[in-house]
Parts: structure tokens; C-alpha cells; sequence
């Protein structure tokens, strides 16, 4: 049985007879009927703004100064870490224990460690650090000054 006389559905596909288009004149075809359409090829991404942070890489970024600056300061003066040890109990104790948030495990985790690994996760830029420096239990450890130093230098 020849294909010709198929009773079969013909399927997608190049169609049968000489005058078939080749691949290349089909995408030659499609991309003018596109262009007819006023649609442009475009090969790169181009923004139509110029590039700058967005709020959130912004407030990531302060985030992380700030908590650079706070280990630089508890690493002169190792008793201001108990501000953030003190911190972090005060909001266990306001939450009963069944509906504390899971930063607050992760944070007295983070805080029964050596002081250079307390340190080290503070300014590390992976995932996790990211998520628990948005509820950084180190509020008090900085003056008012030194916060807005550091506000003002990612201020647009």
C-alpha cells in the first residue's frame, strides 16, 4: 500500500510533492510574516531601563552591611552579643512554644555557636544567612548613628 493512497490522517510534517518548501524558506516565510506584523527578531535582552537594584537586592545589600558592621563591633566588644542573645529569648518567651516562628530555632542554633562562626554566618551572603538577617535578633547592638550611616549609604 503506497502512502498516497493512505486513508490515514497526514500528520505535521513537510507536505508530499515538488512543490514543497524547503526549512529554510519556511523560517525565511515566518519570519516575515512576523516582521509584516511588526514584530523585530531580537537575539539579546535589552531593558528599556537602565540598570540599577532592585528594592529588594537594595535592602538585601544594607542588610548585609549592617550586620558587617555589627560584627565588626561585637568582635571589639564581645559582651554585646548578649543583646542579641537577650533579644532572641524575650521573643521566645512572648510566643508559646508551639507558635514560634522557625527563625527563632535558627537563630538560637546559630547563637549557642563559637563567636568566629557566629560571625562568619552573619556576613555570609548564602541563602539561609540572607532569610534570618531580615529577622536578625542583633537590633540594639548598633546606636542610632551608625544605623543611619549605613541607611544613608544605600539611600537612591
Amino acid at each position: 500500500m503506497s502512502r498516497a493512497t493512505s486513508t490515514r490522517p497526514r500528520g505535521p510534517g513537510r507536505p508530499p510533492g515538488s512543490n514543497a518548501l524547503s526549512p529554510a524558506e519556511r523560517m525565511r516565510r515566518y519570519r516575515l510574516r512576523k516582521r509584516l506584523t511588526g514584530m523585530r527578531q531580537a537575539n539579546t535582552w535589552v531593558s528599556s531601563v537602565p540598570a540599577v537594584y532592585s528594592d529588594h537586592q537594595r535592602l538585601e545589600a544594607r542588610s548585609l552591611a549592617m550586620h558587617c558592621l555589627i560584627a565588626r563591633k561585637i568582635s571589639r566588644e564581645p559582651r554585646l552579643l548578649d543583646i542579641a542573645r537577650n533579644n532572641l529569648a524575650a521573643w521566645k518567651r512572648a510566643r508559646e512554644p508551639g507558635q514560634r516562628p522557625r527563625c527563632l530555632a535558627e537563630w538560637d542554633r546559630v547563637l549557642h555557636q563559637p563567636w568566629p562562626r557566629i560571625a562568619a554566618f552573619m556576613v555570609s551572603t548564602s541563602c539561609v544567612a540572607a532569610r534570618l538577617r531580615q529577622s536578625s535578633p542583633f537590633a540594639g547592638v548598633l546606636d542610632t548613628e551608625e544605623r543611619r550611616r549605613v541607611y544613608d549609604a544605600f539611600r537612591t
